[in-house]
């Protein structure tokens, strides 16, 4: 499903700043695990996800995800690879405060020139999956953080993408909304999807749902 092959990435290249990221790492997750990638702030782990998303490009190495070689597509054919295959929850959730949720989870939907009620039909699926029906109406600088958490993973989900991308999904939130996330997780891999959490966050590393932990130490595998 997912290949990293021989990546390296590496930021201002030949500037006096010039920082590794990523060095010469191999990766392969199989269709439908759960995998988290543990490590430090600064270890690696969002250039992974950004990689994956084809969000960024390596310096060396490739990415293949299903039958797309990621790291080489043009970036407005990377734009169409991430809505049709990647469903991304951001760290800080990146939703539009003064949009309501239903606005907010709509967004991803907007180029695909869907009639009216295809668009309905794929909201009210989402709302449901994560009980947020309530708050559909409700403008997100309103929501409490996990509300608009669950608005995040709500668009995440908004067009059905087989691979869900987290980056420190619940460093902003305390223990028992992250226990609610966990809950949603395993509702996303019950339903077949293949899902990269990016953590530090302990309460991820023992999870009977997880399939595997992988540890990146300064932009290398442990």
């Amino acid at each position: 499903m997912i290949e990293l092959k021989n990546i390296t990435k590496i930021y201002e290249v030949n500037k006096n700043n010039m920082v590794t990221a990523l060095n010469n790492i191999n990766l392969t997750i199989k269709e439908g695990e759960l995998v988290v990638l543990k490590g430090a702030s600064g270890s690696g782990k969002s250039t992974i996800l950004s990689l994956i998303a084809a969000i960024s490009k390596p310096t060396s190495g490739e990415v293949i995800v299903g039958t797309n070689r990621a790291s080489k597509l043009p970036d407005n054919f990377a734009s169409d690879f991430r809505r049709d295959n990647i469903g991304f929850v951001f760290q800080k959730y990146n939703l539009i405060p003064t949009l309501s949720a239903k606005d907010n989870i709509i967004l991803p939907l907007v180029p695909l020139n869907l009639d009216v009620k295809e668009i309905e039909d794929k909201l009210e699926m989402v709302l449901r999956m994560f009980h947020i029906e309530h708050k559909a109406n409700q403008l997100v600088k309103n929501l409490s953080g996990g509300e608009q958490q669950r608005v995040a993973i709500a668009r995440a989900n908004i067009n059905n993408p087989k691979i869900i991308l987290a980056d420190e999904p619940t460093a902003n939130l305390d223990e028992k909304l992250s226990l609610h996330f966990i809950e949603m997780l395993k509702e996303l891999k019950r339903d077949g999807k293949t899902i990269i959490v990016a953590t530090h966050d302990p309460l991820f590393f023992d999870l009977d749902i997880v399939d595997r932990v992988v540890e990146i130490h300064q932009g290398v595998l442990a």
